[in-house]
């Protein structure tokens, strides 16, 4: 099935469509309900935690794409101040894409700066070149390795959570967005991410 640049969502949300692999949120049971793709408590939330629209994107920190639309998703995030940014790890570049989730997910309050450092850096990575980032950003290596030995259930369980979401709405790739109710399976064009925003608050206000 190919899937468009933008998938509208909103039957779906709302418990009263099929999504794109044949799931809808109100008959799905966890991990493909509603409350667990938005509102899963485990995923970092970027931006502002309490915002009244949120934004999901399942990402690799080797993927190129997701690295070259990070600081343009992360400004639009900024400058609006009320979006949440649900970050949801999807390793599927690898050793190294798996290695890097696992210690940013077990930095614990501190994982945003981690993830930052991470999808600011260029290209494909070796453990050596993570662990070179991570300490850059003030990161102790043997720390997180001893961290993520001791959350490793919690840790596991958040990647297989959001690698079933990703299979569960047919994504082939990283990035993949929700905004509100649209999917955008790949980078999308800003204006048009900026536009689904604006619908999904003002469908919130009605």
């Amino acid at each position: 099935m190919t899937i468009h640049r933008r998938t509208f969502l909103a039957a779906a949300l709302a418990g009263s469509a099929t999504l794109a692999a044949g799931r809808s949120f109100a008959a799905a049971p966890d991990p493909m309900s509603k409350q667990a793709v938005l509102y899963d408590p485990q995923a970092p939330v970027l931006g502002n935690p309490e915002g009244d629209v949120t934004v999901v994107e399942w990402f690799d920190y080797q993927c190129p794409y997701c690295k070259k639309a990070y600081p343009d998703v992360m400004k639009i995030v900024a400058d609006d101040g009320n979006i949440r940014l649900v970050m949801k790890d999807w390793p599927i570049f690898g050793p190294p894409s798996e290695y890097a989730a696992h210690l940013t997910l077990a930095a614990g309050k501190y994982r945003q700066q981690a993830l930052d450092a991470l999808m600011r850096t260029p290209g494909r990575l070796t453990d050596a070149e993570i662990d070179a980032t991570l300490k850059a950003a003030g990161f102790d290596i043997a720390a997180l390795k001893t961290a993520y030995q001791h959350d490793k259930a919690r840790v596991d369980g958040i990647l297989a959570r959001n690698k079933t979401q990703a299979e569960g709405f047919g994504f082939f790739g990283t990035p993949a967005y929700i905004v509100g109710t649209v999917v955008f399976p790949g980078v999308p064009e800003m204006a048009d991410f900026k536009q689904a925003i604006a619908e999904a608050r003002a469908k919130k206000s009605r």
